[in-house]
C-alpha cells in the first residue's frame, strides 16, 4: 500500500516533467504519447506496462537489442529519455494499479522465456518486478541473463527496507552517471 501511496505523490509532483516529455514526443512523432507492452509479473502472470514511447511509430514490437540496426527507431527525445530513464516514469501507473513496487527484478518481457526459466529456477519468479533493482545497479544491460539473474537472488535473499532505500539511492547515482545504458 505504501508504495501505491508513494507513487500516486510522485505523479502529482512530476506531472510538470510528464507534461513536458508528453509534449515533446507528440511534437516530434505524435500520438501515442504512451507506450504499452506485455510484460511478466510476479509468479508468471501478464500485465501491460506503461512507458514514455522513446521509439517511432512502427517499430516492431521486440527488445531493443534485437532490432537490426535500433538507432534508426530511436526518437531523438527518446535517447535522452532512456538516457534519464525518464521513460519509466509511467511505471509509477503500474505501482497504483499493484502490478509493480519500487525496487525487485525488472519485468522480463512476454517472450523473455530464457530470462524466465532462469528466474523460475532461482526463485525470482515470486517477487513483484520493480522500477528498479539490484541488477539495474549492478550492469543494468551491459550483464549476462544469469549474472543479472544472480544479482536477483541476491536480493531476494537480502530483501529488506534497508537495502531497498540503498538500492533507490545507488539508482539515482547510475542514472545520474548514465551508468550501464544501452540506447
Amino acid at each position: 500500500m505504501l508504495n501505491r501511496i508513494i507513487a500516486l505523490v510522485l505523479i502529482i509532483l512530476l506531472s510538470p516533467v510528464f507534461l513536458l516529455v508528453s509534449l515533446a514526443i507528440l511534437i516530434e512523432d505524435g500520438f501515442p504519447v504512451f507506450f504499452k507492452q506485455k510484460r511478466v509479473g510476479v509468479n508468471y502472470t501478464f500485465f501491460p506496462i506503461y512507458k514514455f514511447r522513446s521509439m517511432k511509430k512502427g517499430t516492431p514490437n521486440v527488445a531493443t537489442h534485437l532490432l537490426e540496426n535500433p538507432e534508426q527507431y530511436v526518437l531523438k527525445t527518446g535517447g535522452l529519455l532512456r538516457k534519464l530513464s525518464l521513460d519509466e516514469l509511467p511505471n509509477l501507473i503500474n505501482i497504483i494499479r499493484g502490478e509493480m513496487v519500487f525496487v525487485g527484478p525488472r519485468p522480463a518481457l512476454y517472450n523473455q522465456d530464457d530470462l524466465m526459466a532462469l528466474r523460475v529456477a532461482a526463485g525470482v519468479e515470486k517477487l513483484k518486478p520493480g522500477i528498479t533493482g539490484w541488477a539495474q545497479i549492478n550492469g543494468r544491460d551491459e550483464i549476462s541473463l544469469e549474472e543479472k539473474v544472480a544479482y536477483e537472488k541476491e536480493y531476494l535473499q537480502r530483501k529488506s527496507i534497508g537495502f531497498d532505500l540503498k538500492i533507490i539511492v545507488l539508482t539515482f547515482t547510475s542514472v545520474l552517471m548514465s551508468k550501464g545504458v544501452k540506447h
